[in-house]
């Protein structure tokens, strides 16, 4: 028994009942590594973490890797997703010193938490020489190791940061698609070689670009965009990273067709992915795009919806100890659940050749079936076969910014499809969130049970859900998302900003880790810097407030440097430059909620395509959003006014009168 049994976090309840006597982060161990003088042995990692459990396996529940964790360090175990800012500095002195990252991540620190020697997973018997190897030399040497952890903090805070600019022109965004295409796997879709992770943001900035008015010189970059995006959305959509029967995507393919997937299924991936897929079939009618991105919201649903109404953070790659055995199949299984015709039928359609080890194979779909029933019919089969061997385990915390994420992609998905059910969980995830993890104007990052953490919330935490709620609030009409969200960001402006247009990662009165993590870069989700842009440039959009659109402008200054170098990196702060340089465009739709115009109107305004399109929705005489101030009815009708920098064009009282106004983009 050790000190996590009393943990919120699915992952250290993982290692509760380890030999090794595990503390969490916190005072305490930092407290007892002082008092033995002794170093801290920091492992980072999450539940879905597949190398995370192999060490786990071979070396944390092993009694004789315990004994000598136990008897030469002060060992801490860390969830990343709790914890992002712990992961964050201690990921950067992992890449600093050893040219690479990844979970399980292994620190080595002084008792003041000064990291002297790191790395990722160890086997067993390399573990345990690294052990007595550390040991050693704190024991035999400790000038030189004190020597050495000053030296990579101090290399580590002086770390230059990355130079900002000015708002990104036009050239810059359409470099930033020329960028993206000269790494472009025409062939299989994506970016670069193997493994592929799906680039959400970048096909986000993509479509964007792709659906903003041009001259004719520029529609020929504009079409290569949406090339682009349109060859990887198809071919991750029927390859083997989604799931062909139960809808959802997995964390990244380990190879480049997209067809061997690392099968953990993440919240945060399959949020960006819903909404990506949503505006793909918004700009294109893709019959593809709805299907996949229907059937992905109603996993989420499905699968990773919590009691309390908010999402889980993921689905484990393992069942019954192997990577992958819940989700894939042999010719044999497949024959045995359908009938002999069926059964060939599937394997052909599917491409299940065993392809994997023990001759299993994921689920690919190349093609669209020319027998749909028949598809049905043997897709229904499978999925009653599959829901009877065991589940990969879920990781049922609730993380704020992850939610937010989810938030934006339910909301617009039900708004379009005319599914009142996913903008329903949308709003019952935001009641959550505002009821459970916001204390005051701060906001708690986890909860699991409807129990909030104790861990603080973090820049994406406040920007990602003031996104999910600013998209809500466009969807419903409700104020109270748009107020509340407008909390969110008064916070960011007051605790997270670096006085030089940027923002750090934790707030100002956050735990000081020996350094303040801010990384500009998208990541696997949009870094905490431009979601904050993102959401303020919204902000900004629906208030007139110059105070707000200055704040994201300056935000978005590291993105002419970012497109020019890794596009790849920075495709959330190219999707939200690419709002910032064409308005982005208000629309105002002002109306009686139970008057069909006003619905048409309103959708016709959710359909458009345009880069970053606000939308405020209410009633005759409402002005809580200040975008609807002052907007009356027209002829006693309902009414859209298409604006830019609050400066409107004649309403319209039509649908078709709308959607010719934002065809010309405003």
């Amino acid at each position: 028994m050790n000190r996590l049994t009393d943990a919120t976090s699915p992952y250290l309840l993982q290692h509760a009942d380890n030999p090794v006597d595990w503390f969490p982060w916190g005072d305490e161990a930092f407290a007892e590594a002082r008092r033995r003088n002794v170093p801290l042995l920091i492992s980072v990692g999450y539940s879905a973490c597949h190398w995370c459990h192999v060490m786990a396996h071979e070396s944390f529940e092993d009694p004789g890797t315990a004994a000598l964790m136990n008897e030469h360090f002060v060992n801490v175990k860390v969830d990343r997703e709790e914890r992002p800012d712990v992961d964050a500095v201690y990921m950067t002195a992992t890449q600093a010193m050893t040219g690479q990252g990844g979970w399980p991540m292994t620190v080595f620190a002084t008792p003041e938490g000064h990291p002297f020697y790191t790395g990722t997973y160890f086997p067993r018997q390399q573990f345990q020489r690294l052990l007595a190897g550390v040991s050693n030399a704190w024991n035999g040497d400790r000038e030189a190791v004190l020597e050495q952890s000053s030296k990579i903090v101090e290399a580590l805070n002086e770390q230059s940061a990355m130079p900002s600019g000015p708002l990104p022109a036009p050239s810059t965004l359409t470099r930033a698609v020329q960028s993206l295409a000269e790494s472009f796997d025409s062939a299989r879709g994506g970016f670069g070689g193997a493994p592929k992770f799906p680039p959400s943001m970048a096909l986000e900035f993509l479509l964007r670009y792709g659906a903003t008015p041009a001259d004719e010189d520029a529609r020929t970059t504009a079409n290569a965009a949406m090339s682009m995006a349109d060859r990887t959305l198809e071919a991750m959509a029927r390859g083997g990273i989604y799931d062909q029967l139960g809808g959802g995507f997995a964390r990244y393919s380990v190879d480049a067709d997209w067809v061997v997937p690392h099968f953990e299924k993440m919240l945060y991936d399959n949020a960006l992915l819903l909404r990506v897929y949503t505006h793909w079939w918004r700009s294109t009618g893709s019959a593809l795009g709805r299907r996949v991105a229907l059937e992905t919201a109603d996993w989420l649903l499905a699968e990773m919806r919590t009691p309390e109404g908010g999402f889980a953070s993921a689905l484990d790659a393992d069942s019954e100890g192997v990577e992958g055995r819940f989700y894939a199949w042999t010719p044999r299984e497949l024959r045995e659940v359908l009938d002999e015709e069926d059964g060939a039928w599937a394997i052909d359609l599917f491409e299940v050749t065993g392809t994997f080890e023990h001759g299993t194979s994921v689920l690919q779909l190349r093609s669209d079936p020319t027998d749909p029933e028949r598809f049905a019919r043997v897709r229904s089969a499978l999925l009653a076969a599959r829901a009877r061997r065991v589940r990969p385990g879920r990781d049922d915390k609730v993380v704020a910014a992850w939610n937010g994420l989810a938030i934006a992609a339910l909301a617009e998905t039900g708004a379009l499809f005319d599914r009142p059910d996913l903008v329903e969980a949308a709003r019952e995830a935001a009641t959550l969130l505002d009821d459970l993890h916001l204390d005051g104007d701060r906001l708690l990052r986890t909860s699991r049970d409807g129990r909030a953490g104790t861990n603080a919330g973090v820049l994406e935490d406040y920007a990602d859900l003031a996104e999910g709620l600013l998209a809500l609030s466009g969807v419903t009409g409700e104020v109270r998302w748009f107020r509340r969200a407008e909390s969110l960001l008064e916070t960011v402006l007051e605790r997270f900003s670096d006085g030089s247009g940027g923002f750090y990662d934790t707030a100002d009165d956050a735990e000081r880790l020996f350094q303040r993590p801010q990384d500009p870069t998208d990541n696997a989700t949009p870094s905490g810097r431009f979601a904050a842009a993102g959401a303020l440039l919204s902000y900004a959009a629906l208030t007139g407030s110059s105070r707000h659109r200055a704040a994201a402008e300056a935000a978005l200054g590291t993105v002419t440097v970012l497109a020019d170098r890794h596009a790849r990196f920075a495709g959330w702060g190219l999707a939200v430059a690419q709002a910032a340089v064409t308005g982005p465009i208000e629309v105002a739709v002002v109306g009686s909620a139970d008057d069909p115009t006003t619905a048409a109107l309103h959708r016709a305004a959710l359909m458009s395509p345009l880069p970053g399109l606000v939308l405020a929705l209410g009633e005759p005489g409402s002005g809580e959003i200040p975008l609807l101030a002052g907007r009356g009815l027209v002829g006693g009708a309902p009414a859209a006014y298409v604006c830019r920098g609050f400066t409107c064009r004649m309403p319209v009282t039509t649908p078709t009168a709308l959607r010719a106004e934002l065809a010309g983009g405003a």
